[in-house]
């Protein structure tokens, strides 16, 4: 079996070449680098079963040999990345989804495309469902990432219906451990970046917004899944137990040995920043058997342990 990985030097995508290398696959990567990482697959370099290629998905893609499945993970995910990055982050949503389909199509290979729990934008329904359509400002500043996933959702469909690839969509909800940027903005790194330097921990707004934070090897257990599964439409696959970000960074302290406490920044809030965010994982417990087995605190161990060594980097 082998199986391509777009954005395979990323976050996500690097845990994910471990994954199926495990399962005895064959894994092509393909990354730009524009966000991806190198350090994220130096330890696959001697592996035989493992080939990096280092090309922008927005550009036509050709390769070699045959394909079992293509994940299509190529894509800013931070808001300082994707506001960085705007245009970049919209033509992978668009020209990169359709390049890979291609490549799924042309290989009659099994197609899954990594999409967010941004779809929902700041939702007006909580816990969110994959049967909502959500409340998103296509004008704002996270407009160029909600969208270019929602398009990437369509276009996937789009090939199913008309070409009958087999394509499977994962929404993605907060997902942290080892591998994350410490400068990549979101939550987790931010928080135990400035934990580790003993210094308070910076709220973006009340701290009262609520996130559901998932450790990244349960996120990739279920997308496996998904991937092996024979559902085509939207699944939520993240950890429903939701808390504030006060509370998170609370924890976070805790487990750092942290004594600076937080502190307030409103002038750091992101214009329409989500105010809950919890996935409904019915279906993935349904129909997949799946849910989250790693507490956050374990996850937060884990990871606070990955960033110890890169505080002073």
């Amino acid at each position: 079996m082998r199986v391509l990985i777009t954005g395979g030097a990323g976050f996500l995508g690097s845990h994910l070449c471990d994954h199926f290398l495990a399962e005895g696959y064959e894994v092509v990567a393909m990354d730009s680098l524009l966000t991806g990482s190198m350090e994220n697959i130096a330890h696959l370099a001697g592996n035989s079963q493992f080939t990096f290629i280092r090309h922008d998905v927005t550009e036509p893609m050709r390769l070699e040999g045959a394909l079992d499945a293509v994940l299509h993970f190529a894509s800013p995910a931070s808001p300082i990345d994707y506001m960085k990055f705007p245009i970049e982050t919209l033509r992978v949503g668009s020209f990169g989804t359709h390049n890979a389909l291609d490549v799924a199509r042309d290989k009659n290979a099994r197609f899954l495309v990594a999409s967010t729990s941004e779809i929902y934008g700041d939702p007006l329904v909580h816990p969110q469902q994959e049967d909502y359509w959500g409340n998103v400002n296509t004008i704002g500043p996270r407009g160029c990432y909600d969208e270019a996933k929602r398009y990437a959702e369509a276009a996937t469909m789009a090939y199913h219906r008309a070409f009958g690839v087999q394509t499977r969509i994962v929404r993605i909800f907060n997902t942290f451990g080892e591998r994350m940027r410490l400068d990549d903005g979101r939550v987790v790194p931010n928080f135990i970046g400035q934990a580790l330097r003993q210094k308070p921990l910076e709220l973006y707004g009340d701290g009262e917004q609520t996130r559901s934070f998932c450790y990244v090897s349960d996120l990739i257990e279920g997308i496996y899944r998904l991937l092996h599964s024979d559902e085509i439409y939207p699944v939520n696959i993240g950890n429903p137990n939701e808390m504030t970000i006060r509370q998170f960074a609370h924890i976070v302290n805790t487990l750092t040995d942290n004594p600076a406490g937080m502190v307030i920044k409103q002038d750091l809030r992101i214009k329409d920043d989500p105010q809950k965010r919890k996935p409904d994982i019915t279906r993935a417990r349904t129909l997949l058997g799946w849910e989250p087995k790693v507490d956050v605190a374990e996850g937060l161990e884990r990871t606070i342990r990955y960033f110890e060594g890169r505080v002073h980097a």
